[in-house]
């Protein structure tokens, strides 16, 4: 006897159209800045043919290639140094036990938690003591491409160690125990069992921090100096001055970028999740 398929009641006809209609209110203007950044006119409300025109002009223009180069510049440091003490960090944490863990434990969360602009305000007066301090000693220094690294690295470092710790808890430890049998020592068992386990979730996690360096402004925009306008910083510029179509080809590119970055650290941080057993030790 067949069976019919059961109608939909009310309520879920209800939820599938509030489904719908929030996907809509999220993806709708990325539908919209993508299409008119293919724009031929220069008026960027205003559609009148299909062209290339203003991704050329992107590319061509020395100060989007300069913020970009400073953007690159500022990700890759940012995300090596915070990878390592992230991974550093959440390996502590994880599997350690020492004075102060529970205290150091706490702040690893802090960066994430608080607010961007008290980041960026405690960033400021840290370098402003610390450069009055080395002036003393005859030493100067500015802000620039420098202190916009070490702000990116210090909450970026949460990012990663938040990733990997998370990756840490769901290993056997039995595993660490079986090298320690066959007369490995700690470090060699780290890196022939853990590391490869865990590498996962730490590409995952590198990934993440270069994605949050690449699109992060209110922390960038109070250490910054002069030449070291990263790409999210200068697009706020243009827009303070008034939206062009510009803007939205350097917009479509970024949010390119970060949706594939993100993409690749989820897809790493599910393989992570898998079988311990297929990461080959």
């Amino acid at each position: 006897m067949s069976v019919g398929l059961v109608p939909k009641s009310a309520s879920e006809r209800v939820l599938g159209a509030t489904s719908w209609f929030v996907f809509a209110f999220l993806y709708a203007p990325i539908i919209v800045l993508t299409i008119f950044s293919f724009n031929e006119n220069d008026n960027v409300g205003i559609w009148t043919e299909f062209s290339f025109r203003w991704y050329g002009e992107m590319f061509q223009n020395d100060a989007v290639m300069g913020a970009l180069r400073n953007s690159l510049i500022v990700a890759v440091i940012s995300t090596v140094v915070s990878t390592l003490l992230g991974t550093a960090a959440a390996v502590a944490l994880e599997k350690y036990r020492f004075r102060g863990r529970t205290a150091f434990d706490g702040l690893t969360y802090l960066p994430v938690i608080i607010p961007d602009v008290t980041m960026a305000v405690m960033m400021l007066l840290f370098f402003v003591q610390l450069f009055a301090m080395l002036g003393g000693l005859g030493l100067s220094f500015q802000f620039g491409l420098g202190t916009i690294s070490l702000s990116h690295i210090a909450f970026s470092i949460s990012f990663v160690a938040i990733v990997v710790r998370a990756r840490l808890g769901q290993l056997d430890p039995s595993l660490e125990e079986a090298a320690a049998d066959l007369y490995a020592d700690r470090r060699t068992a780290f890196r022939r069992v853990t590391l490869p386990l865990i590498m996962p979730s730490v590409l995952g996690g590198a990934l993440l921090a270069l994605t949050i360096s690449l699109d992060d402004v209110v922390v960038t925009s109070f250490v910054s100096g002069p030449g070291s306008t990263t790409l999210p910083v200068y697009v706020f510029g243009l827009v303070r001055r008034g939206v062009t179509p510009l803007i939205n080809a350097v917009s479509v590119v970024m949010l390119a970028a970060s949706i594939t970055l993100v993409l690749v650290s989820l897809v790493f941080q599910r393989r992570g999740d898998g079988d311990p057993g297929s990461a080959g030790i």
